[in-house]
């Protein structure tokens, strides 16, 4: 038993077809673009992070003490 229920020998049979079907010419291309798809999708990441990352550098952190300080003045504010 192969996977999800499919034999060796079925799977075999479906890609002589799909070899007949479309030749090896094609087959190269597609697998050569979808290899050249992922590659510029893994770059693409890459450059997300990157940007995320340099975007993190560029924010202001607060210390605690100054968001309890500011909390308070809020509180201060609406009781009045």
């Amino acid at each position: 038993m192969g996977i999800g229920g499919i034999s060796i020998w079925q799977l075999l049979i479906i890609l002589v077809i799909v070899v007949l079907l479309f030749g090896t010419k094609k087959i190269r291309s597609l697998g050569g673009d979808l290899g050249s798809a992922i590659k510029n999708f893994k770059d693409s990441m890459q450059e997300g992070r990157d940007t995320a990352e340099d975007n993190d550098s560029d924010v202001i952190e607060h210390d605690e003490a100054d968001n309890t300080q500011h909390r308070q003045q809020d509180k201060d504010k609406t009781s009045r």
